[in-house]
């Protein structure tokens, strides 16, 4: 961290770059204003820009102001522009803007078919749409999954096909606080999706590749049958696919959660981490040749060379690229030589990769790159100076200490915002997981030059295998350990940006001793507790129904203070992948805990009444007796497909609402919509509009 006194946008200059491209980047997303302001406030900056520059030298000096304001002004137009033409539904061509139900469409397979449990996956890239009899050319990818049940479709990347089927477009299960899922896919240029039988394609007789991405392919296909030739145990072999080149799609869901509980999940998820290593290995060969001047332009080449070599033999995913960016801007900061060259070259590879993409932003995996990589370099030195050892082996692991406890520093606000836990053993399991998965890497790396020797390959792969068994079985008994992780933290975005406040506060107070500094950090720290409070007391508060939209399945949440009862199938209290998923976000958000009864919300035979407010849940054949008068109800929820007409229940009940929930099947949650629309009763379907939430 530059210190106290110097201006950070003199020691730092690409940020004054940053900040007002990161700036015009959100506020064209979230506002939507269009080309043409950024395009105005893009020209206003060039002309501020040459207006100073054609200055005679002494008003320059007087006026130097208005270059800085001239740059700022630019970039930020330049963050709007760039935010505007990366978002697929501004592409002319985009699919989104010509297809219509039933139309049939060329796509491109992008990959390999994956296997899923339950299907076959696979991205394809869309080429055309019939339209009256005509092709038209249009932009955008497509998620094709094939039904498990069939045979395994005999394609391949470049395959070509057309769809006789119908695109769905991708939404978000709406479940309060959960993964933006749509956004996500938005940002990878996905929107539509298609869940496809052996009759709702045809296979077209050609193709259409790319060598470089055919090269990749081959390369990834490679490793990965070299891994799986060498490696049988499947969590064996998933966790070496993943450390070695990010492949998660064998993974095992718990087994990663125990990784991600721990606070190791960094280690299959392929990123600075692994070229790190890589770096570090490649670092250490090095040194004995350092007071050779040759090495001074050998070593910089010949770590680039290998870092990306590396990065594209993997597979060249999205992180590691990231990685490998960051790691070229380092390699040339250390190059040169300067106190602050490492602050630009963070600076300099982030501009650069949110010029290539910039909703890299709302990727957490370059959050989490960034966060870290500058935590290390601002604390670590100043943390390795609180314990002096004079025994190398106790220096090591300190040192290696000092790393992680650094680390966790700037990406605490980011881990607590995205994933609402902290795990609390972080330090004990990367002291070993970390070094160890370091060991494995090498000898994965060993294994890709030896696995074709004989009696040695098998060898290196039943090493890999067995170290790999060591670090699972570490990882899962850590997990199961009752204090190994602190769940169901809830911060908001300006929280976190409080909480930044905090650190960076004590921070400058502790390392530069700057008296505000602690003032500032104080003050922050308040304001955060402050506003954690009011959400507690608000919290403490609520009375609410919540109905889940879970694929195939019911969850109901009646809601009461900081407490729930949950209604529903008994598998979304056994498996924590859908728990995790699709319903603890929302109760994370909602801040509650299980009980096994509410003060002032009963259940009693299907009926929940509340401050006098009563819903019905209608999971079965009903016997509907013929009343004089309607019974009142505010809403009735149907679920478990029962054998119902709403136009006999609207003649028993006077509803408020009627309520499909997801454990219906689509063609009866349709049917039931167009009888709901013909007696203008209003409704609401959970697979289609979401989470239905009320206020008790």
């Amino acid at each position: 961290m530059p210190k106290h006194g110097k201006p950070i946008l003199k020691t730092v200059p690409v940020i004054r770059l940053l900040i007002p491209l990161i700036i015009g980047i959100l506020i064209q997303y979230h506002v939507r204003i269009g080309l043409f302001p950024f395009y105005s406030i893009t020209a206003i900056g060039v002309v501020f820009f040459i207006a100073y520059q054609l200055l005679h030298t002494s008003k320059k000096f007087l006026l130097k102001w208005l270059s800085g304001t001239a740059i700022t002004i630019l970039f930020f137009g330049i963050g709007g522009i760039l935010a505007f033409t990366k978002n697929i539904e501004n592409n002319p061509n985009h699919i989104g803007r010509y297809y219509q139900q039933k139309l049939p469409v060329m796509l491109t397979l992008q990959e390999p078919i994956v296997e899923k449990p339950k299907s076959f996956k696979a991205l394809a890239r869309a080429e055309a749409i019939l339209i009256d009899g005509k092709w038209q050319p249009v932009t955008g990818d497509v998620l094709l999954y094939f039904r498990k049940d069939s045979t395994k479709p005999p394609l391949t990347y470049g395959s070509q096909v057309v769809l006789i089927k119908s695109l769905v477009p991708i939404i978000n299960a709406g479940n309060p606080g959960g993964f933006n899922y749509a956004r996500y896919c938005s940002f990878q240029n996905i929107s539509y999706q298609a869940f496809l039988s052996d009759d709702a394609f045809i296979t077209l007789p050609t193709t259409h590749t790319n060598w470089f991405d055919a090269a990749l392919i081959a390369s990834r296909t490679k490793l990965l049958s070299i891994l799986r030739d060498k490696i049988k145990e499947p969590n064996q072999l998933s966790v070496a696919e993943a450390l070695l080149i990010g492949y998660r799609d064998d993974l095992d869901r718990d087994l990663v959660q125990s990784y991600s509980n721990t606070g190791v999940v960094h280690i299959i998820a392929i990123s600075g981490l692994h070229l790190g290593m890589i770096y570090g290995l490649l670092i250490a060969i090095f040194d004995p040749f350092k007071k050779y001047r040759v090495t001074t332009i050998i070593k910089p080449v010949t770590i680039l060379l290998v870092l990306w070599g590396f990065s594209f033999i993997a597979g060249a995913a999205p992180s590691i690229l990231r990685s490998a960016v960051m790691f070229t801007f380092i390699v040339l900061g250390e190059s040169i030589g300067k106190k602050t060259a490492m602050y630009n070259s963070l600076a300099a590879s982030a501009f650069l990769l949110i010029v290539i993409n910039p909703y890299s932003l709302w990727d957490v995996g370059f959050q989490l790159s960034y966060g870290a990589v500058l935590s290390i370099v601002v604390f670590q030195k100043h943390i390795s100076k609180w314990v002096y050892f004079n025994n190398k082996l106790l220096k090591g692991l300190w040192s290696l200490s000092s790393v992680t406890l650094s680390a966790q520093i700037l990406t605490l606000p980011i881990v607590l915002y995205h994933f609402h836990q902290l795990p609390t053993l972080f330090l004990f399991t990367n002291l070993f997981a970390v070094p160890f998965s370091g060991l494995v890497l090498y000898a994965e790396l060993l294994l890709l030059v030896t696995y074709f020797i004989p009696y040695i390959g098998t060898l290196v792969g039943k090493g890999v295998g067995y170290g790999v068994e060591i670090m699972n079985r570490f990882i899962q008994h850590v997990d199961t350990l009752p204090f190994s992780v602190w769940p169901s933290l809830q911060i908001t975005i300006p929280q976190a940006i409080i909480l930044y406040a905090v650190i960076l506060g004590f921070a400058t107070w502790l390392m530069n001793k700057y008296s505000k500094g602690f003032l500032i950090g104080l003050a922050s720290l308040f304001a955060f507790i402050a506003i954690r409070s009011v959400d507690f007391i608000q919290k403490q508060q609520q009375q609410k129904l919540i109905v889940y939209n879970v694929p195939n399945h019911t969850a109901i949440d009646l809601v009461e203070g900081r407490k729930y009862r949950f209604i529903g199938d008994s598998i979304l209290t056994e498996d924590g992948f859908l728990r995790n998923f699709h319903i603890k976000p929302s109760r994370v958000l909602h801040r509650i805990n299980p009980a096994d009864s509410l003060y002032n919300i009963l259940l009693q035979d299907h009926l929940i009444t509340s401050n006098g407010k009563n819903i019905l849940i209608i999971d079965q054949a009903m016997q509907l007796p013929a009343l004089s008068k309607k019974i009142k109800l505010d809403a009735i929820i149907l679920t478990k497909n029962p054998k119902i007409y709403l136009s006999r229940l609207s003649t028993i009940f006077e509803c408020g609402q009627y309520v499909f929930d997801s454990s219906n099947p689509h063609w009866k949650i349709a049917y039931w919509k167009r009888d709901a629309d013909s007696l203008h009763l209003r409704h609401h379907s959970t697979a289609t509009d979401g989470a239905f939430l009320m206020d008790l």
